[in-house]
């Protein structure tokens, strides 16, 4: 790529700002008060977020940031970064943003696009002391927003929440009671298949509709959990039929959302959806609702300080011992809160 990535017009003459959040839904949706805080500590520039096609262009779509440059091809992902990786940037003059990790790799990526300022955790791996010390134990939304009020851009967690995107005709017709979302990135933080369809069972032989989410490639899991509704006629299946504005905008119009720690929970966050949400192996205090905490139940029963891992490859101990009936007493109560 040439010129200003993104093709959305000329940097400013003052340089952009370049923001780094290369990672998932949840991730992008937590850095969005730490983005308003990059806003106002430069209100004239154009930000510019270096992100996947389908989180940054949300983003961009709720007016978040002005524009974004894709790093699907880069080589920079939730993943890693690879030894080569590299941002299509050409511009100079810019302040880069560091919002996707502590480094020394992130850092590097920043600083090979040769910005005019880095806003970054200290990292001495990396050449860059100036910015705070970075905190394993905070939650990410207090990290972020710390960082960037070190730079000078006011904001905390109440900038998370996010306005509804206007919805297509055919998204707009798409409502449920009740969001349900059984699947998760990695096995450590699926809950049980069976667990899932007892509460399916429950909610639809109560008369709720539901609409199970998930990915194109969770479609199987969401068809096996869809089978055990009292009655199917009240079931939405929209594995992989749904983009983030859509997504963002079933959960909005919900009653409620029960997921795991996923993208899902932070979009329940954002628009203000109740939830109940099952946590393992990463506790709430790092990544539970920062906002609005008499919307969410939250179910954790793991040790404090004591994580598991969140890309492990068997069901996470703390999240096996969250029972369907913990699940749906939580449900129940939202749910009996708006009649």
């Amino acid at each position: 790529m040439t010129g200003a990535p993104g093709g959305a017009g000329p940097a400013h003459p003052a340089g952009d700002v370049l923001v780094l959040r290369a990672l998932g839904l949840g991730d992008a949706l937590t850095a969005v008060p730490a983005l308003r805080g990059v806003r106002r500590a430069w209100p004239d520039r154009r930000l510019v977020l270096a992100a996947p096609r389908a989180e940054g262009g949300l983003l961009r779509d709720l007016g978040v940031v002005d524009t974004v440059l894709e790093t699907d091809a880069t080589g920079v992902s939730a993943r890693g970064i690879a030894p080569d990786a590299a941002l299509p940037w050409d511009t100079r003059g810019h302040v880069a943003v560091n919002l996707h990790g502590r480094g020394p790799q992130s850092h590097h990526l920043l600083l090979r696009t040769a910005p005019a300022r880095l806003v970054a955790f200290a990292c001495p791996e990396a050449g860059h002391d100036a910015g705070p010390a970075w905190d394993d134990t905070e939650h990410e939304v207090a990290r972020w927003c710390r960082l960037v009020r070190d730079a000078g851009g006011p904001c905390g967690a109440e900038d998370l929440r996010l306005p509804v995107p206007p919805a297509s005709a055919g998204d707009a017709a798409l409502r449920a009671d009740v969001v349900l979302h059984p699947g998760a990135a990695s096995a450590s933080r699926r809950w049980p298949v069976a667990r899932w369809r007892a509460v399916l069972h429950d909610l639809t032989a109560r008369g709720l509709t539901v609409a199970l989410t998930g990915s194109a490639g969770e479609k199987d899991l969401v068809d096996q959990v869809a089978q055990a509704a009292a009655a199917p006629d009240l079931v939405h299946r929209t594995a992989g039929t749904l983009d983030l504005g859509g997504l963002v905008g079933l959960v909005a119009r919900a009653r409620l959302v029960v997921c795991g720690d996923t993208g899902v929970a932070h979009v329940a966050t954002a628009t203000g959806t109740p939830s109940v949400l099952l946590f393992g192996p990463v506790p709430p205090a790092q990544w539970g609702p920062a906002v609005d905490a008499e919307l969410h139940t939250v179910l954790w029963h793991g040790s404090p300080g004591s994580p598991g891992d969140p890309h492990g490859a068997a069901l996470d101990p703390a999240l096996a011992r969250i029972t369907a009936d913990e699940v749906l007493t939580g449900a129940h109560a939202l749910l009996g809160r708006d009649g």
